[in-house]
């Protein structure tokens, strides 16, 4: 297993074994958001077979230069797939690509966004254990609160963790036996809805008592908003609405506050924030 050595960026993973939490939109608005906060970011894409994150770059860049938009961009890198015929040998050689790609891009970078696949695979396992911040949405169901845990049907009490949450677990104890700080792991509770009920306050409290077990930092994310799914044609995100000349409603100043609040839990060093933003 190699890791990060005299480590200068923050590697922030974006990281679910269920799809469909909003790990590639929530990571495409960090990204921009910190790019627009100076930041220097590099993106990593290990979904090969959904690419979102490098789909909603690729729709980005390409309605800045269709409308001549300075609008901020980062490196987006895809690994190389391994030819080798041996399961075992390549998986080791990909594993080899991934840290070496993060070795190379971690003195020019303040931060390297990596979203991994819907999915368990090597190379996810590998991200978890570089990661500084791991993020992990979950959408407001006991559906995805399973990745993470089972519940007692009756008494919605917490009872055997996940395979997910054991792999965290061997994550951390990676980083211990290799002198790396802490991973700070974030369950962020997504795509929420706007009106209360007893569904959102029990998968609320199940995750209050979770946290103490497992130690995770549990966030509020983003809200179940239709200008989500707009923004991702034109690779924009709330951060561009603006600049764009968008005339925002009500809707967006909210969920530009969500942002923000996201943003601020994340809890990212201000030396991270020091550099002349890109454009496309």
């Amino acid at each position: 297993m190699a890791y990060l050595c005299d480590q200068h960026s923050q590697v922030i993973v974006f990281g679910n074994e269920k799809g469909g939490t909003g790990k590639s939109t929530t990571a495409m608005h960090v990204v921009i958001s910190l790019l627009a906060s100076g930041a220097r970011i590099a993106v990593i894409d290990l979904d090969r077979r959904q690419q979102t994150l490098t789909r909603y770059l690729e729709n980005r860049s390409s309605y800045a230069r269709k409308h001549n938009l300075a609008l901020r961009c980062p490196e987006v890198h895809t690994l190389p797939v391994s030819g080798h015929p041996n399961i075992a040998e390549r998986e080791q050689e990909e594993a080899a690509f991934l840290t070496n790609f993060v070795d190379r891009l971690d003195p020019v970078n303040d931060v390297i966004v990596i979203d991994c696949p819907g999915s368990d695979t090597p190379l996810a396992r590998l991200a978890y254990a570089l990661a500084t911040t791991l993020v992990t949405p979950l959408n407001d169901s006991f559906v995805d609160l399973d990745i993470i845990a089972q519940v007692d049907p009756d008494t919605y009490d917490v009872g055997k963790l996940s395979l997910y949450s054991e792999t965290i677990w061997e994550s951390r104890k990676q980083r211990a036996l290799a002198g790396k700080r802490g991973l700070d792991w974030i369950i962020m509770r997504n795509r929420i809805g706007t009106t209360e009920s007893k569904n959102k306050r029990r998968v609320d409290g199940v995750l209050k008592k979770l946290r103490g077990r497992i130690a995770f930092r549990y966030v509020p994310g983003l809200s179940e908003r239709v200008i989500y799914r707009e923004l991702f044609p034109r690779g924009l995100t709330l951060v561009d609405l603006i600049e764009v000349g968008t005339k925002l409603s009500m809707s967006h100043i909210a969920a530009r506050q969500e942002l923000r609040n996201l943003m601020r839990n994340l809890r990212l060093p201000e030396k991270v924030i020091n550099q002349t933003p890109r454009a496309c």
